[in-house]
């Protein structure tokens, strides 16, 4: 029965994370996004930033100045640091590409990740 060789199950290993945390659901963030997402705010503590103003609230003063206070506070915490930045970017990050071109590069990168393993089974049967 084979079995595979040190660097063919580290080849087998990598590539099976990649596949799972990058594969993009039907509807929502991959699993490596949502990972990148709480762990650069576990508690929940960063602000967001606070949805547009609905048109109709326009002539209510107190949500006007509710809002404005709440833009204040997510700016002046996003210009606190440029780390507090960087963890403000990574909360709110998406994935980097569309569904159906994340699970394009994914497959390509397991058929290539297969290619390699069977290469270096052919060298160390040489």
């Amino acid at each position: 029965m084979w079995q595979p060789s040190r660097g063919q199950w580290t080849i087998i290993c990598l590539v099976a994370l990649v596949a799972v945390l990058g594969w993009p659901p039907d509807e929502g963030r991959s699993l490596g996004t949502k990972f990148v997402n709480w762990v650069v705010d576990p508690s929940g503590s960063l602000p967001v930033a606070p949805a547009s103003l609905p048109m109709g609230l326009d002539d209510d003063g107190d949500a006007v100045t509710e809002h404005d206070m709440r833009e204040n506070a997510y700016h002046f915490a996003r210009e606190r640091s440029d780390r507090t930045r960087l963890r403000m970017d990574l909360k709110e990050a998406g994935d980097p590409f569309e569904r159906s071109t994340g699970r394009q590069l994914l497959v390509g990168l397991v058929v290539l990740g297969a290619l390699s393993v069977w290469r270096l089974e052919a060298v160390r049967r040489s």
